[in-house]
């Protein structure tokens, strides 16, 4: 994660979305076997020892239920959830792959990342999350899916004993790579962006960047005769036709992008384009035309064409504060006014009506593999950690990135609706912060984020997946980590994923730190 100056230093900074380290892969292939033969005698114990435990398959209970089923199914879920190990995936380094001379991608120095996977398998690392990259498949053109690079990948995850949980990312993260390894949209999608750049989400004063489709597309046959929605749709089938053999007994979790990030939100807090840092509240981003005329239809259903003409002029800027921004306190032209309520409960309405219809085409093409109990999977969804300003009453940060959460509405509740709908699990973020860690004057809460997000999701029924936010391989941290996967207050996670491979996790300080926190989340208690 990204380090700010005095204000919450490298804890927050726009680095909620971006995942800001150094690749493993940096290192050369003598200095990483040199590490592992000085260790080599931990390594052993590891396999003499606790390691040598069989692990039950993670995938073994995650069926996708329908709403009524899952309704009836919480004394099931409490069951499993007695299972008390979580199983723990490292993700990839953001720079593991690269496009050669001709676009074609590869896997940057595969000899390292070889030992690297043994590493984490001694270690007890259950899996890897692989993010599968839209712009890397069907990168030239419509429907020409190269699927080459993750074959070979995933054959050798699975040769190296590990599981996947696989993120089918539908954004790019150019700039949030910092010049490394940063994939783009397709660039068929480029194209069209370049003659079209509604295509993309836009702020008030038109600026856009390339990094996701704006859900009002979703339904407009732009690319190329198809809908964003038929885009997808139609990565995920070729993807589930090609890998069909390896889902359920190699790939246990698939998460379906859904947002900046991955994540089902707005980019209203941009990072890395200089329109935003922390610990601004962002701006709305409804702006592009194919939103602004859902908006203006919206406002003719409520007898109220005048407020279809524009989202709200006194929200203040990227980097406001919330004291002195009219909308996000609380008087007559606030978020509590007549139309205040209306724009919100439109603008994170078409957000949930974005993962709701993307989630029921994930559903359809998981179902078949449900009835077979050794190929189930979980769906995955990811929300994002706008934990900043979470203690005023309106909650602006998360307003400007569609949750509609403040102290008087739970904002949190319609989301994890969609996903139980559908058989979704959560996948929360912050499982590694602390309050006393951040700023008191941002009034920030990752905590009682994470809480209250927990509590929704017990209500609801669905399985939660944790992740950190920033880099933590202290042992304050990753006991932080330990504590809200077993939270007594809520379900025990069903796995946990490490943001995310890199060159930290092997130094010697930090290895003798994060094995005995993979063994402590490993072990039964």
């Amino acid at each position: 994660m990204r380090r700010r100056k005095k204000t919450m230093a490298c804890k927050c900074g726009g680095c909620h979305y971006t995942l800001n380290a150094k690749s493993s892969f940096d290192r050369d292939l003598a200095k990483t076997r040199k590490f592992l033969l000085r260790n080599v005698s931990a390594l052993r114990m590891f396999t003499n020892g606790f390691f040598r435990s069989k692990w039950r398959s993670v995938a073994a209970n995650r069926r996708i239920f329908s709403m009524d089923a899952r309704e009836k199914s919480r004394s099931t879920i409490l069951e499993s959830s007695k299972d008390k190990r979580v199983p723990i995936f490292v993700m990839m380094p953001m720079d593991a792959f690269a496009l050669d001379a001709s676009g074609s991608p590869r896997i940057r120095k595969i000899k390292a990342l070889t030992v690297s996977l043994k590493a984490l398998k001694l270690a007890g690392v259950h899996g890897i999350g692989v993010e599968v990259w839209w712009g890397i498949v069907e990168r030239f053109s419509p429907f020409d899916y190269n699927w080459s690079l993750y074959e070979e990948l995933f054959k050798l995850i699975s040769d190296s004993g590990l599981k996947l949980h696989v993120a089918l990312s539908f954004h790019s993260n150019v700039h949030s790579s910092n010049g490394k390894g940063g994939v783009s949209l397709p660039l068929w999608i480029l194209e069209i962006g370049d003659a079209n750049k509604d295509i993309y989400y836009r702020d008030r004063y038109g600026f856009s960047n390339n990094d996701y489709l704006t859900l009002g597309v979703d339904q407009v046959p732009l690319l190329s005769g198809r809908t964003a929605l038929q885009c997808y749709e139609d990565f995920m089938l070729s993807f589930v036709n090609k890998f069909e053999s390896f889902i359920g007994s190699v790939i246990e979790e698939i998460s379906i992008g859904l947002g900046p990030s991955g994540e089902l939100r707005y980019p209203a807090h941009p990072f890395g384009d200089g329109r935003w840092k922390f610990p601004g509240i962002g701006e709305f981003q409804c702006y592009d035309k194919y939103m602004m005329e859902d908006l203006k239809m919206a406002a003719c259903r409520v007898g109220k064409p005048q407020w279809g003409d524009r989202g709200p002029q006194n929200a203040g800027c990227y980097n406001s504060f919330p004291s002195g921004v009219p909308f996000f306190e609380e008087g007559q032209e606030s978020f509590l006014s007549d139309y205040g309520r209306f724009f919100l409960e439109w603008y994170s309405g078409r957000l949930i009506c974005h993962a709701d219809a993307i989630l029921a085409k994930a559903a359809k093409i998981l179902k078949k593999y449900q009835e077979d109990e050794q190929t189930s999977v979980m769906l995955v969804a990811k929300i994002g950690g706008i934990y900043w300003w979470y203690q005023t009453v309106s909650h602006p940060a998360e307003l400007t990135a569609g949750y509609y959460n403040t102290a008087l509405r739970d904002g949190y509740d319609p989301v994890v609706s969609v996903l139980s709908r559908h058989g979704a699990a959560l996948h929360i973020p912050c499982l590694e912060m602390i309050d006393s860690e951040t700023p008191p004057t941002y009034l920030c809460s990752p905590e009682g984020l994470l809480k209250q997000i927990q509590s929704v999701s017990k209500k609801r029924i669905i399985n939660v997946i944790g992740r950190n936010t920033t880099e933590r391989l202290d042992k304050t941290g990753l006991w932080k980590i330990h504590s809200n996967c077993y939270n007594p207050q809520a379900e025990v996670v069903r796995s946990f994923t490490y943001f995310r491979m890199n060159d930290s996790i092997f130094r010697v300080e930090n290895w003798n730190n994060f094995v005995p926190f993979v063994r402590m989340m490993s072990t039964d208690l």
